[in-house]
């Protein structure tokens, strides 16, 4: 992003509605070919993925005309804003992919703007001291269908007014005693016009500006003025802001005289993803009630924990791009974010193998103690990633589900008397079958066929169907993995009226000893992989440590639950 400007530029991205006003603002000049956005988050908790198509929006809108993206921390509520979620809000956006440059802010910068600003439509007799409590003003707003009713103190004089805030900012009353209201119209269909509160009293210590503020503004008074001493052009917001436009509006009209930009609010469908939750207030209950394991839990949709879960950046702008953006509330399927994140892995995430449910199988005729080497490659599509050796002796492991007693109909893996190709190795075929005590299969038996191995001029005279992946039982390294899955098991917990707790998956998480490749050992953080035929998984970016990896599932490799949709 620059500074630099140029209006001729042809954004290559698919067109919307916004890209359109924008087009149509640079040919009539309106803004002088400037383009100015912001992402404002406010730093009371974690972003989550719905903050992330607002990331990819705004920085991308900016980026593809020449523009300039603002990060503004809107911390005008001190009792809820803890400079750890400033922190993580900053780490998230630049995960994705984006750099503010120059431009981070906080609305607090502007706390002594506002409280002038403030006192200016005071001294306008368009606001007013009231001193009446919430309930009391909530009483006298009126309904959808009825108008709502003047506070009596709607017609204090404009000294006094100015006297009371005044006093309100030095401390003098507590919490809850005073307003202060813009006097708009009480009768107005917008119930957002009817005299909204802009400031009320907090005695609460600020993360940026300490104990010096007692009485803090409200975000529709904030929000607008900070767009416009940044200069903004374009404030993109969600859809249930559209009824705040005129207030948006309404407030930069009336400080015309004191700040000239008074930039446009747009706004678009916010993003609604099946299997999950976006409130906040949903998300804080399952992390304070246990429910999951924090707020980077691989199964939260954090973007905390989207990342810690295996999703990348590049998943994540291509799930942006790929849904676009309207003015039209519609539910997004979580296939299309999971098939973003295949698309991804499958392109960039080294292949290598993992056994997560074990079965020993002895190879009869193998010599005892030999051991050889077998050619894998590190990506069936691209050879110039070249090979890996992978181990083979007498005693594999197999996958568990790789082996059928008595096998269904049009099942081609090992079963009794049936041959399979092991993958990179040798067709061998089962001769027996060990039981435990209580009749579960612990242990198969083959032979293998010398002249068979992948690679040499005998593999080719072999048509076997089955093909199966192991690892010699000698070499293997044993290490945790997480299979994780969606945390719900509903598509939509949060309708109905139902408590969407009782719609928790509970198979979301399984955690199992596997054994690897390995080179497997030697993972670091957030390295990734596709383990064959299992799916992507990465290595988790707080629990490995050297030599002692622990692997997320991010994703399976082919959707299991579209069937069950």
């Amino acid at each position: 992003m620059t500074d630099n400007v140029d209006t001729h530029s042809s954004p290559t991205a698919a067109s919307n509605f916004i890209r359109n006003i924008i087009e149509e603002d640079n040919r009539s000049s309106k803004w002088g070919g400037r383009v100015e956005t912001r992402f404002p988050p406010e730093p009371n908790g974690h972003l989550h993925i719905g903050h992330a198509k607002s990331i990819c929006l705004n920085f991308g809108l900016a980026r593809d005309y020449n523009g300039i993206c603002h990060l503004r921390l809107d911390d005008t509520n001190p009792e809820k804003e803890e400079q750890e979620y400033v922190d993580s809000i900053c780490d998230s956006v630049r995960w994705l992919g984006f750099d503010w440059g120059e431009h981070l802010h906080y609305a607090s910068d502007y706390f002594d703007k506002l409280y002038e600003f403030a006192e200016f439509l005071i001294g306008q007799g368009k606001a007013y001291v009231d001193s009446l409590t919430a309930d009391e003003i909530r009483a006298l707003r009126g309904t959808l269908t009825e108008a709502g009713q003047n506070s009596p103190y709607r017609e204090r004089s404009i000294d006094e007014n100015l006297a009371m805030f005044r006093r309100m900012r030095a401390g003098e009353f507590p919490d809850g005693a005073h307003v202060l209201r813009v006097k708009i119209d009480m009768a107005s269909p917008n119930i957002n016009l009817r005299d909204p509160v802009i400031y009320r009293i907090r005695h609460a210590h600020h993360h940026r500006t300490a104990g010096k503020w007692c009485i803090y503004p409200m975000y529709d008074y904030t929000h607008c003025i900070s767009d416009a001493l940044e200069k903004i052009t374009h404030s993109l917001c969600t859809l249930e802001f559209e009824d705040h436009r005129p207030l948006y509006d309404w407030v930069l009209d009336q400080l015309t005289d004191v700040v000239q930009c008074h930039p446009q609010q747009i706004e678009f469908a916010r993003l609604n993803l099946t299997y999950c939750v976006m409130s906040k207030r949903r998300l804080i209950e399952l992390v304070e009630g246990g429910f999951v394991d924090g707020w980077d839990d691989p199964r939260m949709n954090t973007l905390v924990g989207v990342r810690r879960r295996g999703y990348t950046p590049e998943s994540i702008r291509l799930f942006a791009e790929r849904i676009g953006v309207s003015k039209a509330d519609s539910w997004i399927d979580m296939s299309v974010l999971e098939d973003c994140l295949r698309q991804d892995l499958n392109e960039r995430a080294p292949r290598r193998i993992a056994i997560l449910d074990p079965l020993k199988v002895v190879i009869d005729n193998y010599p005892e103690n030999q051991e050889e080497e077998c050619l894998a490659p590190n990506h069936p599509q691209k050879p110039e990633w070249g090979t890996r050796s992978v181990p083979f002796s007498k005693i594999i492991y197999i996958e568990r589900g790789d082996f059928m007693e008595t096998p269904s109909k049009g099942y081609f893996r090992l079963s009794p008397g049936a041959e399979v190709r092991l993958r990179y190795a040798y067709v061998v075929k089962c001769t027996d079958a060990v039981k435990n005590s209580s009749g579960e299969v612990v242990e198969i038996h083959c032979t293998y066929d010398p002249d068979s191995k992948s690679g040499t001029a005998g593999a080719d005279k072999r048509k076997i169907k089955g093909n199966i992946h192991w690892l010699s039982a000698r070499h293997a390294q044993q290490a945790e993995v997480r299979l994780y899955d969606r945390l719900f098991a509903h598509a939509h917990p949060d309708a109905g009226g139902q408590d969407y707790k009782s719609f928790l998956n509970p198979h979301s998480k399984r955690a199992t000893t596997a054994y690897v490749e390995p080179s497997l050992i030697q993972a670091g953080p957030e390295d990734r992989f596709q383990f064959e035929r299992n799916g992507y998984f990465i290595a988790d970016r707080v629990d490995t440590k050297p030599e002692k990896p622990v692997f997320n599932r991010a994703v399976t490799l082919r959707d299991s639950w579209g069937k069950n949709a």
